[in-house]
């Protein structure tokens, strides 16, 4: 099999993408959510064709993010102008109504036979922010797990209190004698709590 071309009409919650070879015959049609199992399940598609490329439309604009994760994956990505694709549109279907599969095989044809189209390379600024993202759900995903180690260890120290201990120094009881505040807390200590919460 030669070289195919993937278009791809990108939207914020979905992508539909179709494939096609030299001769314009399409291979494969498909429609996938941006999230990410519908990202992953979509690359997984595309590299079922070992020699391809994707053509996306609008990667300074609406399919920005789709195509920077491409890229990041080790994709070859073109840019297709909107207008680019609505030209082809017009010639191919003789009318300029628009939907998400006539909008990809017009993607998939102009990234084919349009010359000069741009190559997309990695924005450095999407991929700080892709980092910090993934970080941000990280840390996410560990404040439950750190809330409840705390809440376990104050909750244990509430029920060893003797029935006769006060309100107010019931906190002491639970932070122990030097109690502190958290931003009065050295950030080692912090650190060595979160992740001891993890594990």
């Amino acid at each position: 099999m030669g070289r195919v071309v993937i278009g791809m009409d990108p939207h914020k919650r979905s992508a539909t993408i179709e494939v096609i070879d030299a001769h314009e015959k399409v291979l494969a049609r498909s429609r996938y959510g941006t999230d990410t199992d519908g990202y992953q399940s979509m690359l997984a598609a595309g590299r079922r064709f070992p020699d391809r490329v994707w053509a996306v439309q609008g990667c300074a604009g609406i399919g920005r993010h789709i195509a920077q994760r491409l890229v990041a994956d080790g994709e070859t990505v073109l840019d297709v102008p909107a207008k680019l694709s609505a030209r082809v549109r017009v010639f191919d279907t003789g009318q300029g109504r628009k939907s998400d599969p006539v909008d990809a095989h017009s993607v998939a044809v102009a990234g084919l036979r349009s010359p000069g189209l741009r190559q997309v390379l990695v924005d450095d600024a999407t991929v700080a922010l892709r980092l910090w993202a993934d970080r941000r759900a990280e840390l996410g995903r560990a404040a439950p797990r750190s809330s409840t180690a705390s809440t376990s260890c104050c909750s244990s120290s509430f029920l060893a209190a003797p029935r006769s201990s006060s309100a107010a120094a019931r906190p002491a009881i639970c932070c122990g004698p030097r109690r502190r505040r958290w931003g009065s807390w050295p950030r080692p200590a912090i650190s060595w709590l979160v992740s001891s919460s993890r594990s």
